[in-house]
């Protein structure tokens, strides 16, 4: 598996590469600016490895506490965060929905404080009427860390299954678990054989 810093230099690497395809494809400077900086992003501190102990995870600094409920409820390499799609979509439903109790009790605490009332009802509208009318930034942004990600997690397949063809040669490109079924069922079936046999023979004796 690839060190954080061979991490890095690919994302780092691929950034112009991935910003001149969107420029080329949308002919837009604020989609390419999402775009880039969502891959940046998203390859730097906001991939799949934020499920470990790992340098995205140390880059948070002290807001890095915010992701140990999110490591706690996921096993490393899982498809819940490597995954393509997924992943990204269960980090940034995560955040956002931390980040929406941490605004909501702040708003609270801000009410209190200053002995002003704050219109809930027009507060959440504004919220929903911003996600409808940037639709295409939203999804600019979002595809930004996606392919940061999946950069991350590509790197991370390829070496292993590279170290594995090292190895194993093309046997350990195959999926082990079918392997092992074949096995277990050749197994099984001449044990039922030989059972049979046995069977046989003893009715015969009789």
């Amino acid at each position: 598996m690839p060190s954080g810093r061979t991490h890095d230099r690919i994302t780092l690497y691929a950034l112009p590469f991935v910003a001149g395809v969107t420029l080329w494809q949308t002919h837009s400077s604020n989609a390419t600016l999402l775009v880039a900086g969502g891959f940046l992003f998203g390859g730097l501190m906001f991939g799949p490895d934020l499920d470990i102990y790992s340098v995205q995870f140390q880059r948070w600094g002290f807001l890095r506490w915010i992701w140990l409920p999110y490591q706690k409820s996921l096993r490393h390499r899982s498809f819940l965060s490597h995954g393509p799609i997924i992943g990204t979509t269960l980090r940034v439903v995560y955040l956002g929905t931390l980040l929406t109790v941490v605004a909501i009790v702040v708003l609270l605490i801000a009410e209190k404080l200053g002995n002003f009332t704050l219109n809930w009802q027009d507060l959440s509208l504004t919220v929903g009427r911003s996600l409808s009318v940037y639709p295409t930034e939203y999804i600019a942004l979002f595809l930004g860390l996606e392919l940061g990600a999946m950069s991350h997690s590509l790197s991370d397949w390829g070496g292993s299954a590279y170290k594995r063809f090292q190895k194993q040669g093309v046997s350990g490109l195959l999926p082990s678990g079918k392997i092992k079924k074949r096995k277990v069922t050749s197994r099984g079936s001449r044990k039922a054989t030989v059972s049979r046999k046995s069977n046989g023979k003893t009715t015969n004796d009789k």
